[in-house]
């Protein structure tokens, strides 16, 4: 058996777009709606625990402020304050300061040229992701991708399982059929609670999180001049590239 769809999240595993991205149009956003909060690297480093932009707002002001969200609509100032924010990322991206995180363009093509199917199960706006692609990839490059979960399309987000279920119902795939791509633990959970075995990439928010339920742990996907590295027992060890005969013997190995 072999895998046949590959199923990404974004922010993190497509892209490093949390800190120099995200926290950044947040923090434009805050001016621009004249609030004095900012997040700083470290900051912005413990709200990613809370998945969703909206979410982390309201996380933000119950943990971190003295503001009783009850005395005013908060719930519609933070929709105005998402909406801005989306705006400022959607430009840093258009920018082009954002690049892929290595081997991701590659493995893409690698599974397009392969037949294997292609999704999107992610947390943020589709606005972002589709600027995300398009700056990165090329205009057509949405239509690389079969299903594209991002947002609201489901109300529990990660690491409820509840994105990788409807993705699964979209495609009509089985969980062992596909292999979830993701950078943090929230993602792994939501993926595994789902039945879908795991890669994780992990990056300088994510490195130390518990990823033991991980089919594999790298360091990214590695290029050519760029390998990629395996944690393992404690240890990162080179592997060089992962590509599709790399994951296909993965599957067989592990008898998934």
């Amino acid at each position: 058996m072999v895998w046949r769809a590959f199923l990404f999240d974004v922010d993190g595993t497509l892209a490093e777009t949390e800190r120099d991205a995200h926290r950044v149009a947040f923090n434009q956003a805050f001016k621009e709606h004249n609030l004095d909060w900012y997040w700083d690297e470290m900051l912005y480093g413990k709200l990613l625990n809370v998945t969703g932009g909206k979410e982390r707002m309201h996380h933000y002001i119950h943990e971190f402020t003295d503001i009783d969200p009850n005395q005013e609509n908060w719930n519609d100032l933070i929709k105005q304050i998402h909406k801005t924010k989306t705006d400022y990322y959607v430009s840093l991206l258009n920018e082009g300061l954002v690049p892929l995180r290595p081997g991701v363009k590659r493995l893409l093509e690698e599974a397009r040229n392969e037949g294997l199917r292609l999704a999107i199960a992610t947390t943020t706006t589709p606005d972002n992701v589709i600027a995300l692609l398009e700056n990165s990839l090329g205009k057509h490059s949405v239509e690389w991708f079969e299903v594209i979960a991002a947002g609201d399309v489901v109300k529990a987000k990660k690491p409820a399982p509840d994105i990788y279920q409807w993705v699964l119902n979209q495609m009509a795939l089985k969980p062992n059929e596909c292999l979830a791509l993701e950078d943090s633990e929230n993602g792994l959970r939501a993926a595994t609670q789902a039945g879908i075995p795991t890669l994780i990439t992990v990056n300088d928010y994510t490195q130390h999180q518990d990823f033991n339920e991980a089919l594999l742990v790298v360091s990214h996907l590695g290029e050519k001049t760029n390998p990629s590295y395996q944690y393992e027992n404690g240890e990162w060890n080179p592997i060089g590239t992962i590509d599709i005969s790399f994951l296909q013997q993965l599957k067989k190995e592990k008898c998934i």
